[in-house]
């Protein structure tokens, strides 16, 4: 699994995320599934095609059970594009473990899998694909005969306030961020203490592709995402300060060098900093 897939399932592989996710996407808020009944499980599976061996490896999978005994399988996949293929990767990964079921033996008791796709896309819903036979055309006189498979899609950020609002653990936060980017193409911070900070942090970061996310950490410890903007935001102020320090002198290197006003502005540089630049410039040789 590569660095990318690490940081986004290492918010959800916390069972506390995971099963807020469940209760909130499935069971409308419920709190049915219970941290504590959730076991880690393989989210690898090797299988032989073609004389070769092949491997198959999930985002995120975790046994439910009661009493010790399983009662499902969940599976977690993370998008932020849509794959127009992610119907075939499901029954592959779903497939998967229930080809582990029949090898266990007949004796051994069955139980369901299933896989919530999360999609943290902001442009556009995730509509199509949403089941197996989106993938492929299928002639008339075999629809019948056709078993077809369904996704279980979730639109992270075009989730209704009310859903955002049933989630308990840290992915609440997540879903806001996406939801409020989408609706206002800004995001105003909450106050609400994060328990895992490293892992929205770094969840954030790959998201979003902006790294100042992670990066605001190392700077010292945070607790919420106001203080985290706060520091993204004096980062790219203090970013913007340096970049105009360097504007400057170069424009004043460039007066210096006999270049005029109009050159430098014709050449694409900035009124503002090019009449400041001016004025630095005949106060030094004054």
């Amino acid at each position: 699994m590569g660095e990318k897939d690490k940081a986004e399932n290492y918010l959800e592989a916390y069972n506390d995320v995971f099963a807020d996710i469940v209760n909130v996407l499935l069971f409308d808020g419920k709190r049915i599934m219970n941290s504590n009944q959730l076991r880690q499980g393989r989210e690898r599976a090797v299988y032989k095609a073609d004389g070769e061996l092949h491997e198959e490896e999930r985002d995120i999978l975790k046994y439910w059970k009661r009493k010790h005994v399983c009662i499902s399988v969940y599976g977690i996949e993370n998008q932020t594009k849509i794959d127009s293929a992610m119907p075939l990767r499901v029954i592959g990964y779903d497939g998967a473990s229930y080809r582990e079921q029949a090898l266990k033996g007949a004796q051994k008791k069955k139980y369901p899998v299933i896989t919530v796709v999360l999609y943290f896309g902001t442009d556009r819903p995730w509509r199509r694909p949403l089941k197996l036979s989106d993938c492929m055309d299928i002639p008339d006189e075999l629809h019948r005969y056709f078993s077809d498979y369904q996704l279980n899609v979730f639109n992270i950020a075009f989730l209704p306030d009310e859903t955002v609002g049933k989630f308990t653990s840290d992915f609440r936060i997540v879903a806001d961020y996406f939801s409020q980017v989408r609706k206002n193409k800004e995001y105003v911070p909450s106050k609400e203490t994060m328990k895992h900070v490293d892992a929205v942090l770094k969840l954030m970061s790959v998201m979003t592709g902006d790294h100042r996310f992670e990066k605001a950490q190392r700077e010292g410890e945070v607790h919420n995402m106001c203080e985290v903007m706060d520091r993204v935001e004096q980062r790219g102020m203090q970013k913007g300060i340096r970049k105009g320090q360097i504007l400057l002198i170069d424009a004043l290197k460039r007066l210096d060098q006999g270049e005029t006003r109009e050159q430098l502005i014709a050449d694409g540089m900035d009124e503002e900093t090019v009449d400041m630049a001016f004025s630095f410039h005949s106060e030094l040789n004054y």
